[in-house]
């Protein structure tokens, strides 16, 4: 040492950081302000210092920006810190959730090819695989997601594209990761697995044999009920080759907006997610020891179905619980509608406590007959255990079901 101060300081290299580090630290730019917290660019378009720059630009030989469209320094950060939390090569962002799930299979396939999915599928993902591909040409087979003969079966023959939910919404079914992507890869077939319910915190498909993994980042990732968004990752050639192309030239770009709120919501995650789990594992023994329930729902009980297997693949449970009301429908809406803290909504993911009736919501359009095969009855209710006091929680629930 010369004893001089430098004004740069040696950063560390992020990849051996850990989990929550990367969370917080992950895919930080800084202006030449040198700002602690992320800056967020508000802008649509970006200015050349010479026309030769902005040849060079559009010819893919300067990273300089181009338009928010292609991309954005903020929404930059939020891609990087999130590859590096998930343990992919890349990422891109979109504008929601769905946008996420229909755009990495866009990428996958094309007229005349072969999906095979699992039916425990959110409304809109079963939507986009069992009616809206076909309409494209695209043959699409549903499966019970936790039947390995059934998925043995479906991928006996060559198949493009597979995906799935693990833990799924609303019923909790659990994959098994690694032998559905074996399956998967003998048959030719990319993995996109939807890691909403699980987030990076407790769950990382790719470590299982996953090739694409999609996020709603509206649930868990924002965390607080602000704003839409999700994303795509996984391998470089992947994400820029296949499906950065379609996303440019299509538009469902996050905003820059949008991405800093989740920037910042990836700060908080794993400290959320570790309350979000140890109030939804009081919540589940709670609901069980009720005479007006069935049954519950939670992979972190010892009766649910596929416990071990939930164990073996997440180093926790989510916040999500599942229960049936033994009077159907009409003994859950009373239910709902009694609760005074718990709010009725369809989202999940939020620090406060939601609660919502899939049959009459989420998963209505599906039709009857399919809810029945997903185990989806008129007396199942889904609750998304918030960070309140869990006490709370508990108390309001047990006053709504009369007991």
């Amino acid at each position: 040492m010369d004893g001089t101060i430098s004004n740069k300081r040696v950063r560390a290299d992020q990849s051996a950081w850990r989990p929550q580090t990367r969370a917080v630290r992950g895919g930080q730019l800084r202006s030449n302000f040198d700002e602690t917290s992320e800056a967020l660019y508000l802008t649509s378009g970006y200015a050349y210092a010479s026309a030769e720059e902005a040849e060079a630009t559009f010819k893919g030989e300067s990273s300089h920006y181009q338009y928010s469209r292609f991309g954005n320094p903020t929404v930059t950060m939020f891609e990087n810190r999130l590859a590096a939390l998930e343990g992919a090569e890349a990422c891109r962002a979109t504008s929601t959730g769905m946008s996420a799930v229909f755009f990495a299979l866009l990428a996958l396939l094309k007229a005349g090819d072969r999906v095979v999915a699992a039916r425990q599928l959110f409304g809109s993902c079963h939507y986009i695989v069992a009616e809206l591909l076909p309409k494209y040409g695209v043959e699409s087979e549903l499966v019970d997601g936790g039947d390995l003969a059934a998925w043995e079966k479906a991928l006996s023959k060559p198949t493009q594209a597979v995906l799935f939910e693990s833990p799924s919404n609303p019923m909790l079914d659990v994959v098994d990761l690694s032998e559905v992507c074996r399956l998967a890869h003998k048959a030719g077939a990319k993995v996109v697995l939807d890691n909403a319910f699980a987030t990076p915190i407790l769950q990382r498909p790719l470590e299982w044999g996953a090739d694409v993994v999609v996020h709603s980042a509206t649930k868990y990732i924002d965390g607080q009920g602000r704003t839409l968004g999700g994303a795509v990752l996984g391998s470089r050639e992947f994400i820029l080759e296949k499906l950065q192309p379609i996303i440019r030239n299509t538009g469902p770009s996050l905003s820059p907006f949008n991405a800093w709120v989740l920037v910042k919501g990836l700060e908080t995650l794993g400290l959320r997610i570790d309350r979000h789990c140890a109030n939804a594992a009081r919540v589940a023994d709670a609901l069980a020891g009720h005479p007006a329930i069935s049954r519950v729902l939670y992979p972190g009980r010892s009766d649910h179905p596929q416990h071990a297997l939930a164990a073996k693949q997440m180093s926790g449970f989510g916040g999500v619980v599942t229960f049936d009301l033994k009077a159907g429908k009409w003994a859950a809406f009373e239910t709902l509608n009694r609760l005074q803290l718990v709010d009725i909504s369809n989202n999940l993911g939020d620090a406060k406590s939601l609660v919502t009736h899939p049959a009459t919501t989420t998963h209505m359009r599906i039709g009857a007959a399919e809810r029945a095969k997903l185990g989806i009855g008129d007396g199942t209710v889904r609750i998304s255990v918030g960070l309140e006091d869990v006490e709370d929680i508990i108390a309001d629930l047990m006053q709504a079901l009369g007991g």
